[in-house]
């Protein structure tokens, strides 16, 4: 993984969490595939990936921090969450550690899919940067 590619997915995860849509989807390629959690399948495009999560933020409360960042042995570009989803009255729907596994079209992130991660892997949860070092970068 480059760096860059960390760079990226750090600024969409932040992006995505302050709500920010528009420096969001800056980090997609133009025909991105998306799951899509709601209704099975996927979301196509960055205008489909902007309307699923305008979607998602009228519908519950999204939160998807980063706490581990690496590239396997195929390139693709993994990323351990903790997602934490509440209601729009603040109750918890989901609470839960999953992992992205990214691939990429040059700079931009060109697909996502969403795999269950291991509860209670060797990982540094307290990582403050994502990149499973324990250390700010």
């Amino acid at each position: 993984m480059t760096t860059d590619h960390r760079d990226v997915l750090l600024g969409m995860y932040r992006a995505f969490n302050d709500r920010d849509i528009d420096r969001a989807t800056e980090f997609l390629a133009p025909e991105v595939s998306w799951p899509n959690a709601e209704t099975g399948g996927r979301v196509e495009g960055r205008s489909g990936v902007r309307a699923y999560w305008e979607n998602q933020w009228q519908t519950f409360d999204p939160k998807v921090e980063p706490l581990q960042v690496s590239t396997d042995a195929d390139g693709l570009v993994r990323v351990r969450v903790h997602e934490l989803n509440r209601s729009l009255d603040d109750a918890i729907l989901a609470d839960r550690k999953i992992e992205h596994v990214f691939t990429f079209d040059g700079a931009f992130i060109s697909g996502l899919t969403v795999i269950e991660a291991d509860p209670d892997p060797d990982v540094d949860e307290d990582d403050d940067d994502g990149d499973g070092d324990g250390g700010d970068s």
